[in-house]
């Protein structure tokens, strides 16, 4: 596995975590299932989008938009 790929499956890993931070009632395998399924995942996996070299925190933000209005910001 390059870094890069390395630095993308974290990158789902934290913005699992953020999401079950932010909804509880989430299980580990939902959250996962909600950013897997997502746009902002699809970019993520862009590697000219560099997402997966940014703070968890800035790409969840996409994410958040993303859920709220069904658009990636």
């Amino acid at each position: 596995m390059s870094e890069i790929d390395q630095m993308k499956l974290d990158m789902v890993t934290k913005l699992a975590s953020l999401l079950m931070e932010e909804q509880p009632e989430l299980t580990m395998e939902q959250a996962l299932s909600i950013v897997l399924n997502s746009d902002t995942y699809q970019r993520l996996l862009e590697d000219n989008t560099t997402l997966y070299y940014q703070s968890p925190r800035y790409v969840f933000s996409f994410l958040q938009t993303e859920l709220q209005t069904g658009k990636v910001g």
